[in-house]
C-alpha cells in the first residue's frame, strides 16, 4: 500500500511540475511577443518620423524654388 501511495504521489508531484513548466513556456512566449511587437512598432515609429522629414525637406524645396522663379520673373527697375 505504501508503494502505491508513494507511486500516486510521485505522479501527482510530476504532473505539477509538468504543468508548471508549460505555463511559465508560455509567459515567456508571452512577454517575447510583446518585446517583439514593441521593437516593430519603434521601427515604424523612426520610418513615419523619417518619411514625414523627407516630406517637410521637399515643401520646404518646393517653396524656395517657387520663390526663386517668381524672384527672376520679377521686372527689374
Amino acid at each position: 500500500m505504501k508503494k502505491v501511495l508513494l507511486l500516486v504521489a510521485t505522479v501527482a508531484t510530476l504532473g505539477l511540475v509538468s504543468c508548471n513548466n508549460a505555463q511559465m513556456k508560455a509567459e515567456k512566449a508571452l512577454q517575447d511577443s510583446l518585446a517583439e511587437v514593441a521593437r516593430l512598432d519603434s521601427i515604424a515609429k523612426v520610418q513615419a518620423d523619417s518619411i514625414q522629414a523627407a516630406i517637410e525637406a521637399a515643401e520646404a524645396a518646393a517653396a524656395d524654388t517657387l520663390n526663386q522663379a517668381a524672384a527672376e520673373a520679377a521686372p527689374v527697375k
